[in-house]
């Protein structure tokens, strides 16, 4: 018997003790709004801040930010794809398609891709070059033509490179880069050549000996020359078609070129070339090499971040005596629908953030009605720390962290901060003071819970007989 009245006198006093303490007035106050940001890189910051509050409802609401200033650098200026047209071109790779098609077809396929992201700052030319199907004008300018001016008009560029034929037996690269040269402005502007060839050169400008050895050397070295005068201009140069650099191109019983000496001595290596950029490929890697490789060379990468996770950790005091909610209209697809108890934490996953965009969440902290009453007059932060999981631009990852955070504090409102301005007296009511509703409540409360006690009490004791 006696047990079981401690019990309940047990509760009784934890019904008290709560009531008291859930009624405890408090303020909220922002005693610090730190702001936490992180630096992605030079253009990218990660931001966190309270961005407004309601403190007579103890309530902020924190933002998370994401922006990605960077800005996509596309290619712009002049460029001048100067494309071989030697008989050579029309050797067949397959059984149905010629190394000029696949040449030409990748090279307009080139051309739409790149005006399809830039077609007003970007303007493309054509120069084709062999060797003039006039045996006195070989090695001179008129190896090469001019097959279009700067242009951003597709069509024409297109119908342009299809129409490309075969103009000689031989190539002449000396006279289509001196063409090429000739037909930039003057505007300071970028500057592109983009050389398409399936063979090495064997004659020059001023010079269209085809058998002296000494011939192939002045053609070697008046080439490379020209591609060295190529100064702030880039040059990406592509060469297929030799299957054998060990093979023979000219000899005269003593000394002797091999296609592979040539190919050194005009282009360089594919890792140390004379100008820009040197693709050596086989007929089968034409259009890829072109239409990827190329192009990826033009177009600078892209300066998106992806695979973001951001990972936002809450202090133990904030779970226990804060609501989270996200503000309305934030989109939660991919952001933890609750505070995980395990991590303390949220995490906001988003697979990728282009340049110039931003992305953000909000979600408010609001003082529970029964919360513990030893945070009262503590310095809170509202956040613990934060870890930041990303690729850069160039598809590094990386993991920042920062444990910077707003504080907020709360203060006990005394009697003199609460108490009503007494109202003037009204003569035609009772002169006997109104109880308060405070205390009536308070005392209702522990006499309901006081009978309660004792009619358990009393029928536990009669049961007992």
């Amino acid at each position: 018997m006696k047990k079981k009245i401690s019990i309940a006198s047990c509760l009784l006093l934890i019904l008290i003790s709560t009531t008291v303490f859930a009624s405890t007035p408090v303020k909220m106050e922002i005693v610090e709004n730190n702001i936490c940001n992180i630096e992605l890189n030079e253009n990218s910051k990660f931001e966190k801040k309270i961005i407004s509050s309601e403190l007579d409802k103890k309530q902020v609401t924190l933002q998370l930010q994401i922006n990605n200033n960077a800005i996509n650098e596309l290619p712009e200026g002049e460029l001048m794809l100067v494309i071989d047209s030697s008989d050579s071109m029309n050797t067949k790779v397959t059984d149905t398609t010629t190394r000029k098609e696949l040449v030409l077809n990748s090279a307009n396929k080139l051309v739409e891709n790149l005006l399809s992201i830039n077609s007003s700052t970007l303007k493309i030319g054509v120069v084709t070059f062999s060797a003039s199907q006039e045996q006195s004008e070989m090695g001179t300018e008129k190896d090469a033509q001019l097959v279009t001016t700067f242009t951003n008009d597709l069509k024409t560029l297109k119908t342009k490179i299809s129409a490309i034929e075969g103009t000689g037996a031989y190539t002449d690269l000396d006279a289509g880069l001196k063409l090429a040269q000739k037909t930039f402005t003057a505007e300071k502007n970028n500057k592109y050549i983009i050389v398409l060839t399936d063979g090495v050169p064997n004659m020059n400008v001023g010079n269209s000996d085809l058998v002296k050895i000494e011939a192939l050397e002045k053609v070697i070295s008046t080439t490379k020359e020209t591609l060295l005068s190529l100064k702030n201009i880039n040059v990406i140069s592509l060469l297929t078609g030799i299957d054998d650099e060990k093979a023979t191109v000219r000899t005269d019983g003593t000394n002797s070129y091999t296609y592979g000496q040539v190919i050194e001595g005009v282009f360089g290596t594919e890792e140390k070339p004379t100008v820009g950029k040197f693709y050596k490929i086989h007929d089968n890697e034409i259009e890829k090499t072109i239409k990827e490789e190329i192009y990826s060379n033009l177009v600078p990468i892209s300066k998106t971040l992806t695979d973001i996770t951001v990972v936002d950790y809450f202090p133990k005091e904030i779970i226990e005596n804060f609501n989270m909610a996200y503000v309305q209209g934030t989109d939660t697809s991919k952001i933890s629908t609750s505070i995980d108890k395990e991590t303390n934490s949220i995490t906001w996953t988003i697979p990728k953030l282009e340049a110039g965009k931003s992305i953000s969440i909000q979600y408010t902290l609001t003082l529970k009605n029964e919360f513990n009453e030893k945070i009262i007059g503590e310095i809170l932060n509202t956040n613990q720390k934060v870890d930041i999981d990303f690729k850069d631009f160039d598809s590094n990852k990386q993991t920042k962290t920062s444990n910077v955070s707003p504080k907020i504090k709360l203060t006990k409102i005394e009697q003199s901060e609460t108490k009503p301005v007494e109202p003037k007296k009204d003569d035609t009511k009772s002169s006997e003071e109104l109880p308060k509703t405070g205390t009536p409540i308070l005392i209702g409360l522990f006499a309901i819970t006081t009978f309660s006690t004792i009619i358990f009490a009393y029928k536990s004791k009669k049961s007992s007989f």
